[in-house]
This record gives C-alpha cells, structure tokens and sequence, in this order.
C-alpha cells in the first residue's frame, strides 16, 4: 500500500506503535501522534505538505488511525514522545476494516480488546468507551473513507458514526467490496481497488 501511494503522489510512512503485550492503552494512539509530530518535524526532508496529513490503518490499525483523526487537538492523547512543538492532528483518515466502537449492538470484542484496554467492558466501561472513535466524532473530525469487508462485526460502530459526520457536514465515503474475508486489502482481487478507493480520496480531499 505504502509503495502504490507513493507511486501516485503521495508520501508515505508506515509506522510502529506499541502492541497490547508491550504496553496498553493509549500508548498506541500516542505513538501514532509522535509518529505524526515527527513527520511534521522532518517535512522539508522528505517533502511534505504538512497541512495535508492523513492517517491510514487496516483493522486494529483502522481503529487506531481513527482515534487518533478524531482526538485532533485532544491533550490527554498527545503522550510524551518527542517534536512536542509540532501538531499531530490530521486531516484525512482512512479506515480499513476497522471498528469505531468497542462496545456496540455490532460489536464483537472481547478478550484481546480486554487486554488492549486494561480489563473488560463490565471492568473498564469508562476505558471502552473513550477507546472508540464513535464517541470523539464531532465538528473537527477530518474526511474519512470507509472501506469494508462484507462482515459487518469489522465495522461496528460506522453507521452510527456517518450519522454524525453528516450532523458536521463533514465529507465520507463507504466502500463495502461484496463476499470479501477480513483481510482482504492484502489479496488480488481486492488490493487493486483497495488502492484505488484510497488514491481518488486523497485526490478528492487534497488535491481539489
């Protein structure tokens, strides 16, 4: 993905954030926003536009890429990694098969999420509901594209989430390639417009 981006224009950096078993949340969304701030930091390097950031992920990296869109300017995600004079926000998301809420009539969570989020949903409710994109969703979230598998469980959350983006006026797209597994960004036939969905997005939101 990151070589067909940037075969079409676009810088692009894949980055590392810390798993369940290295540290629990939020240490994840915090590393996205240092890798964010540390993009913003070397810009001139690497010629970025740095008002033309987006965040991209696949399943948890999905729900990840959309926290960390949908908490813009939200202190308490910032976390103490360096370039702390640099913004992390981002102005495009793109969302591959990712939930938008941990605790949802769709949702199908359970133990990893447990130990993702330091305990159960009877355990942590607090912590489940802050993890979930659904519930930061609001006028400063960026442009958001939606590309799903045919398994509903992957996108639990997302409906109710273009419900308020729409109350925003804020632009989304959904693509929802039929009879496909889980990870299906990762095989032919649905890589190609995989890429493709993603490319015109970008086109559609930075280059208009």
């Amino acid at each position: 993905m990151a070589q067909q981006l940037a075969a079409n224009g676009y810088v692009a950096m894949t980055i590392e954030y810390r798993l369940s078993l290295e540290a629990q949340y939020p240490a994840a969304v915090e590393d996205i926003k240092a890798a964010t701030r540390w993009l913003r930091a070397n810009a001139k390097k690497y010629g970025i536009d740095k008002s033309k950031v987006a965040t991209l992920g696949m399943s948890a990296g999905a729900q990840l890429a959309t926290l960390a869109g949908t908490t813009n300017g939200v202190q308490k995600f910032e976390g103490k990694g360096g370039n702390a004079t640099e913004s992390s926000s981002v102005q495009a998301i793109v969302n591959i098969d990712g939930i938008l809420a941990f605790h949802h009539p769709e949702s199908e969570e359970g133990k990893v999420a447990a130990e993702f989020l330091g305990g159960t949903y009877e355990q942590v409710p607090a912590v489940w509901a802050e993890a979930s994109p659904l519930n930061h969703t609001d006028k400063n979230t960026p442009p958001v594209l939606f590309i799903n598998s045919s398994n509903p469980r992957f996108h639990a959350g997302r409906d109710d989430m273009i419900k308020k983006l729409d109350e925003y006026g804020i632009y989304h797209e959904v693509h929802t390639l039929r009879d496909t597994p889980h990870p299906f960004w990762f095989f032919h036939p649905w890589f190609a417009p995989t890429v493709k969905y993603t490319v015109a997005f970008l086109d559609k939101v930075f280059r208009k």
